[in-house]
């Protein structure tokens, strides 16, 4: 199991909630850790995700999950509400970049992601899940991709996808249909051509005999 796997099922899926996104994060400066409860520094992972409620009405946060080295065990470090969020900066518009920086109403912290693939979707699923769940002062999204925050975002891409899917099938049968039709009406002229015929050679066969 992938270690998001893992973290949905041990800290998400207890409390009710279900994770949507995360990523994999290391700060652009280093955080020394004072101590840690084994007594001493160590090194740990990071990441920030972003999950909702099962229940309704639906209340969505963004949290940050660590597993310290030597142990199994994903912990909850820090937790906002999606409306404490009030800037997201994908630091450079022009390229894709693993860097971002997330502004709440009492903290700001610098990332970097462990690409820029894993940024981006994080990004884009952030920005969806604000437009869907907050109704007014939703967050400014700086400084990113274009492609992150429009139309072209992996949900609305997947929702194209299964609707081009059964269009194309839908054309399929249309067009299924239209051959089955023809060779119905070609069908039903042969047959309606092989009755005349018969009529006709009947008609000459009784005549001769007469």
């Amino acid at each position: 199991m992938s270690a998001k796997a893992t973290i949905n099922k041990e800290v998400f899926v207890p409390h009710d909630e279900k994770m949507l996104a995360a990523v994999q994060v290391k700060r652009k400066t280093k955080k020394k850790i004072p101590f840690l409860a084994t007594g001493g520094q160590g090194d740990y992972l990071t990441f920030i995700c972003l999950s909702v409620t099962n229940k309704k009405p639906a209340h969505v946060t963004i949290t940050k999950v660590k597993q310290f080295q030597g142990t199994s065990a994903f912990v909850k470090r820090s937790q906002w509400t999606i409306d404490q969020l009030r800037q997201v900066n994908g630091i450079d518009s022009n390229k894709d970049s693993p860097e971002f920086d997330l502004t709440f109403d009492n903290a700001f912290d610098q990332w970097v992601a462990g690409s820029a693939g894993e940024k981006s979707t994080f990004v884009q699923i952030l920005h969806h899940t604000c437009q869907r769940y907050i109704p007014m002062r939703k967050p400014e999204f700086v400084n990113c991709q274009s492609k992150l925050l429009g139309g072209n975002s992996i949900l609305h891409s997947a929702a194209d996808s299964v609707t081009s899917a059964v269009q194309k099938a839908s054309q399929a049968l249309n067009e299924r249909g239209e051959r089955l039709g023809r060779t119905e009406e070609r069908t039903a002229d042969m047959m309606n051509s092989a009755e005349q015929f018969a009529v006709t050679a009947h008609k000459l066969a009784m005549k001769h005999k007469c």
